[in-house]
């Protein structure tokens, strides 16, 4: 009877864990004012723009195509990435975090590998 307690207890911490680290779910796209305005294409030249989808991140300098993508414990998303800039030839390779935003849980922050955030996108209407 104790092992059933024990294994009982066991089960529902685990699933507290998994309920207070959501995870990041992409299927739609998020981004800042003029990612979500060009999400269908390139509608309205911005100097800054950051669009979020489930296979690249892309900027006004830059496009990404994600190669690989680790959900990690905490719910963040560990992303890497093959980039290719404006006005360069050939692609580069890039990690970036995708992670809630610690001021607004409505919204994610793009943090790239030098841990830097890159900006933060809402999902777009």
């Amino acid at each position: 009877m104790r092992f059933l307690g024990f294994l009982l207890g066991a089960v529902l911490a685990l699933a507290a864990g998994h309920a207070s680290a959501a995870a990041i779910d992409l299927s739609k796209p998020y981004g800042d004012k003029y990612g979500c305005i060009n999400k269908n294409g390139q509608e309205v030249a911005a100097d800054q723009m950051l669009l979020l989808t489930d296979k690249e991140l892309i900027t006004a300098a830059s496009a990404c195509t994600f190669t690989e993508t680790k959900a990690q414990a905490d719910g963040s998303l560990v992303i890497k990435a093959e980039c290719e800039a404006e006005g360069e030839d050939g692609k580069s390779p890039a990690t970036f975090t995708i992670k809630r935003s610690a001021k607004n849980a409505k919204k994610l922050s793009v943090v790239d590998e030098d841990g830097n955030v890159m900006g933060e996108v809402s999902r777009c209407k």
